[in-house]
């Protein structure tokens, strides 16, 4: 392969990856696709983006798939096709560090790293994302979409959503 073409692979890559960055998740818009992890990855030579639902059968993929490909039509990029895969699955560790401020910040207790390595239900210690208090519990499995659990802080007393951990 010429050095010109990696470039130009590098160049197709790094645009994607900056289109991809500014499409926010349907169901929590203050992060974008990327963050979550949802997008796995660029393969320059396809051209395509590899996606990643949260969890097989989440009602969210369309609207993500449709969102990514909107966003990358209006710039330019109608040749980039999109791909799911579903192994490996998502997890909760895919999110990213900023993508884990950006739910604490809009109200959503998101998962430690390395969640998925250890039983997170009952006797989880859960910091409250709007007071900071570990004086919380789960309310319920079931929050406000199908990947989140319903979960309350005694302090302040304010229901709040937590990313359950797979």
């Amino acid at each position: 392969m010429a050095a010109g073409a990696a470039l130009s692979e590098k160049a197709l890559r790094d645009r994607i990856e900056t289109v991809l960055a500014e499409v926010p998740d349907p169901e929590i818009p203050a992060v974008s696709v990327v963050e979550l992890g949802i997008v796995r990855g660029v393969d320059p030579e396809g051209p395509s983006v590899i996606i990643t639902p949260t969890y097989t059968g989440c009602p969210a993929t369309i609207a993500i798939e449709m969102a990514i490909r909107v966003a990358l039509d209006e710039a330019g990029l109608e040749d980039v096709a999109i791909r799911t895969v579903l192994s490996p699955p998502w997890s909760t560790d895919m999110i990213s560090d900023a993508g884990r401020e950006k739910l604490r910040a809009y109200g959503i207790a998101p998962p430690p790293k390395g969640a998925e390595a250890r039983s997170l239900r009952g006797a989880d210690i859960v910091e409250c994302p709007r007071c900071g208090s570990t004086h919380t519990q789960e309310v319920s499995r079931f929050g406000s979409t199908p990947c989140k659990a319903l979960w309350k802080c005694a302090d302040c007393h304010e229901p709040f959503d937590r990313f359950k951990c797979h």
